[in-house]
């Protein structure tokens, strides 16, 4: 989706804090607040928290458009602006996240850094070319969508207890660069999130890892 500045139409655009009572725009800015809380434990090294952050990011990303497209009254400004914020969240949710795990969990060194710069740089292609030309015939990504960067480095996680941190971080900087290399690859993949068979999967999905973390955390 390509944005359009309300006021080259020659409209009077509303204040800014107005588009935060929208309900999708609440339930987007919940999910960056989510992302931040991920961002925070996974630079504490509390990973199991930031799985839990992770996870919940994306119920809230995928929550914002169901809600979005059920919602009668919205203007044509308030889905532009709602879709820009959308795509300014995901590159910190799943883009920005990842790669500050990755450092995290590798210390720091500096060759995670080159790992998490290709996470970052991969996310912003995607999410640039997505911009401009959107779904191809209205149903499919071309490049793996974002949000299930975080769904599987999630999934990844739940193997940590079975290797060595070394060799833990190993597995984690492989999934992380061939997380990068599908998002910016010609795969074409379904928009899942409008389905609503797949909304009941992520449900169940979000419970229970909150579920599988939380008992780690305890």
């Amino acid at each position: 989706m390509t944005a359009k500045n309300p006021e080259s139409r020659g409209l009077q655009p509303s204040s800014i804090l107005s588009y935060a009572k929208d309900l999708p725009n609440i339930c987007s800015l919940s999910g960056l607040a989510c992302t931040l809380l991920a961002i925070y434990f996974s630079i504490k090294g509390l990973y199991a928290a930031a799985m839990i952050g992770m996870v919940w990011a994306v119920a809230f990303d995928w929550a914002d458009g169901l809600i979005a497209r059920r919602m009668k009254g919205r203007t044509g400004d308030d889905r532009v602006f709602g879709g820009q914020l959308d795509v300014l969240i995901d590159i910190v949710s799943y883009g920005v996240t990842p790669a500050i795990l990755l450092l995290s969990y590798g210390n720091y060194e500096l060759i995670y850094l080159f790992g998490a710069f290709l996470m970052l740089a991969a996310s912003a292609l995607r999410l640039s070319y997505f911009s401009t030309f959107g779904l191809e015939g209205g149903t499919h990504y071309k490049g793996l969508a974002l949000d299930n960067n975080s769904l599987i480095l999630v999934f990844v996680f739940l193997f940590e207890g079975f290797f060595s941190q070394g060799a833990f971080s190993i597995i984690l900087y492989v999934s992380s660069l061939g997380l990068a290399a599908l998002n910016v690859s010609q795969l074409k993949t379904p928009k899942f999130s409008g389905n609503p068979v797949n909304v009941y999967i992520l449900a169940a999905y979000t419970l229970g890892i909150t579920a599988f973390y939380s008992w780690k955390l305890l």
